[in-house]
């Protein structure tokens, strides 16, 4: 779906409504997403990633009518407005729901955070979503899954068993083909501990020889580590430092997003 070294800029939205609080109207919402959709869109970007980061803090998984159907009323009208793909990310892991409004709103693709481990996270210990997915992929396939390892913001609790069983080279093997061969996906999304921290390079150099499948920079790329980073990578999800201020949550700045682009195209 993406060319070679990619690079899917992300829309943090504001709270979303839920029935038993008012936050952000849809009309805004929608307004907000729309801007930025087509800022990331002129800056030269290959893909959007839109998110319900104003959610925090995060339930395992968004069940909420209201907040649902905001979510897709959002990516619809976001899908329409540009001719790059669009994609979901609903926190902390709505896999479900979001192929669900992917498949409603003709988004192109998802990101799961804890795709084939259980993360001890601060919304509690939250457990692998491609069981829940296997139904929906084969009635209606297509929706591509970006499935991150080692999920920042979250401790791996797969990972640690299979360490201690197997070593940590064969315990990130397991996770990854696990992830790909079993769950499925179709990118691998590698992060930093935090939101705005690259992952470490020597644990994406490993990731990129073990996984069958392309490899995805997560968190934390800028400018200036960026041609380090994704000579281990085919892609790129960029939030924070395409914000006014570098601030993940605030609006997209145009020139921020267009001098990531720029540094990225020029990497060797």
């Amino acid at each position: 779906m993406f060319r070679d070294r990619f690079a899917i800029g992300v829309i943090h939205l504001p709270p979303l409504p839920y029935t038993y609080t008012r936050e952000t109207p849809i009309e805004k919402l929608i307004e907000y997403s729309v801007r930025d959709a087509r800022i990331l869109e002129e800056a030269g970007f290959d893909g959007i990633l839109i998110e319900n980061f104003g959610d925090k803090p995060y339930q395992k998984r968004v069940t909420d009518p209201l907040a649902l159907t905001a979510m897709a009323i959002a990516i619809h009208e976001t899908a329409k407005s540009v001719s790059i793909p669009v994609g979901v990310n609903l926190l902390r892991n709505s896999g479900l729901e979001a192929y669900s409004i992917a498949i409603a709103t003709r988004a192109r693709f998802i990101r799961i955070n804890a795709y084939v481990e259980t993360l001890l996270t601060d919304s509690g210990i939250i457990e692998p979503e491609t069981n829940n997915l296997r139904a929906v992929k084969l009635n209606y396939p297509g929706i591509k899954i970006f499935a991150d390892i080692l999920c920042k913001h979250g401790a791996s609790l797969t990972y640690t068993n299979l360490l201690a069983i197997h070593g940590a080279e064969e315990a990130l093997k397991i996770i990854i083909l696990d992830a790909v061969e079993r769950g499925g996906a179709d990118y691998i999304v590698v992060t930093g501990g935090r939101t705005g921290e690259p992952p470490a390079l020597e644990l994406l150099k490993r990731i990129s020889e073990i996984s069958p499948t392309p490899i995805v920079i997560g968190s934390g790329t800028t400018p200036d580590n960026i041609c380090k980073l994704i000579g281990y990578a085919h892609g790129v999800i960029v939030g924070s430092y395409i914000k006014i201020d570098g601030r993940a949550g605030n609006p997209v700045d145009i020139e921020r997003a267009k001098r990531f682009i720029e540094t990225l195209r020029s990497c060797r």
